[in-house]
């Protein structure tokens, strides 16, 4: 794996209008600037930052680096990204969405990394193809959504079982974070209260009509929600 970048104007400039290009190949056939995949890539962003009234400041450059290798397992990407914190750069332009990355979940985790550090990606032959909404690209969304909620799970089940082995070691009970209903000791009462069976009809509340009535008397998720039918249950199964 291999990297370049190369100064192409004034770096001195204001923050508003500037970019940078990013620049890709996958095979050592094609580096080189006499390369048409070079040329062609180069001239692509060069057009389209002029039409736009951009200024490329920078252009960076991984040769014979895979599309479907993460972004962050790139040299040339990772010193761009390093570059633009420095200098307040935060638009990458690329030829095409393939040149970002030819993988369609490199492309949307890459996007969704870039966004999440305040970066904005422009590909010059369709600059709103990173913003599109397609059913793809929303089930590669919601794919990583899950990902991300399984890991936060695995984190959080790591946690108890090294608290667990901890206070079998010391033979005394080491206590993680307090949950809400541990904070306000009342909730729990009050869930279990609006539980019971009416004595006149023998009906009881369903999980979502205690939330509301719970919302009624102030208790509300941390952000002030109602609670959920599954978080109600838990109250309910509450020494």
């Amino acid at each position: 794996m291999r990297s370049r970048n190369k100064v192409l104007g004034p770096e001195n400039g204001a923050a508003d209008g500037r970019v940078v290009a990013y620049l890709r190949t996958s095979s050592r056939t094609n580096v080189g600037e006499a390369k048409d995949s070079d040329r062609r890539q180069r001239e692509a962003i060069a057009a389209y930052a002029g039409h736009a009234g951009l200024a490329v400041v920078r252009e960076f450059y991984d040769a014979a680096v895979s599309g479907a290798d993460p972004i962050d397992a790139r040299d040339g990407f990772a010193e761009m990204l390093a570059w633009c914190r420095d200098s307040g750069v935060r638009t990458i332009i690329v030829e095409n969405a393939t040149r970002f990355a030819r993988d369609l979940i490199v492309q949307e985790t890459g996007h969704r990394l870039l966004t999440g550090a305040g970066f904005r990606l422009i590909a010059s032959d369709s600059p709103e193809s990173f913003l599109l909404d397609t059913p793809t690209a929303k089930l590669i969304r919601q794919v990583l959504g899950a990902i991300s909620e399984f890991d936060k799970a695995m984190t959080v089940a790591k946690l108890k079982a090294a608290r667990d082995r901890r206070s079998a070691a010391l033979g005394r009970r080491i206590e993680g974070r307090k949950g809400y209903a541990e904070t306000h000791p009342g909730l729990v009462r009050e869930a279990k209260r609006l539980a019971r069976k009416s004595p006149r009809t023998g009906k009881a509340r369903s999980l979502r009509q205690i939330a509301a009535e719970l919302a009624v008397l102030g208790f509300t998720t941390a952000r002030g929600r109602e609670f959920s039918a599954g978080q109600v249950q838990r109250l309910l199964g509450r020494g």
